[in-house]
């Protein structure tokens, strides 16, 4: 769109005629000016709440049911979750076990000890592969849940003792506080994994997940602690932890067995 002169020349051309011409080309272009407008702004609204809309399933908790506002997982992947979970926490057990050895008792004078004093001695748990397949999945379940409430306060209570060791490198100590929120959060996921086999009428609603917390926690301790004391607190959690990984790869392959068993 351009503007008409006069016939006269530019010199007769008057500001009258210029401000109308300009008023007829902003009136007919004023259509295409609002529809790019509103195409824009529609636009910029759809982005946000798309951005709302999975910013809401990402951060959305993990539930066992459809539940409102929650994200719902197979029975698999809440078996991988919990399995991979384990085997991370076992790793960081054995790290830790090996470098408080190496740092602590460069005698190896504790090596091979055969009298632990592992406070989940009294909870019963299969010995081997074969056993395990053997005990009912219910009763599986309970083990493992009674292993991991048991763990709770003592590795709480080690880390608290390492922090008064300057001796003892920050790098461990972070593993050791790392490792006991670990069994906090496996011990809920296992729990959902029960909660979803409960719910698919895999197992009965029998297990009883909060069964003799208090009976499972070792004995107060005085101020007379030694370092065996804490050796052998980390021999016997390296030692359950890998049962309790060991306990969930089974139970997974006995409920799905056509994921990878």
């Amino acid at each position: 769109m351009t503007l008409a002169l006069p016939l006269g020349g530019r010199e007769h051309v008057s500001r009258t005629d210029v401000v109308q011409q300009l008023l007829v080309i902003i009136l007919e272009t004023m259509p295409t000016l609002l529809l790019l407008l509103w195409t824009s702004t529609w636009l910029g609204l759809l982005f946000l709440f798309l951005s709302a809309q999975v910013g809401r399933v990402s951060s959305a908790p993990i539930c066992v049911n459809r539940q409102t506002g929650c994200h719902v997982l197979s029975l698999a992947d809440l078996f991988d979750r919990v399995i991979q979970h384990s085997t991370r926490m076992h790793g960081i057990s054995n790290d830790l076990h090996s470098e408080f050895e190496q740092h602590f008792l460069p005698s190896k004078n504790h090596v091979g000890r055969v009298n632990r004093n592992c406070h989940t001695s009294g909870i019963l748990t299969p010995n081997g592969k074969e056993n395990a397949q053997r005990l009912a999945r219910e009763e599986l379940t309970e083990v493992i849940l009674k292993l991991l409430w048991a763990w709770r306060d003592p590795l709480w209570r080690f880390h608290q003792n390492m922090a008064h060791r300057d001796d003892f490198n920050s790098f461990s100590f972070n593993k050791a506080l790392e490792m006991s929120g670990m069994v906090h959060e496996l011990r809920k996921g296992v729990e959902k994994v029960a909660e979803k086999m409960q719910h698919l009428g895999i197992i009965s609603n029998s297990v009883n997940t909060l069964a003799s917390r208090e009976s499972l926690l070792p004995s107060p301790e005085g101020p007379e602690r030694s370092l065996t004391n804490d050796y052998d607190l980390l021999y016997c959690f390296r030692r359950d932890s890998n049962k309790v990984q060991n306990y969930l790869k089974i139970l997974k392959c006995r409920i799905v067995p056509e994921h990878q068993c």
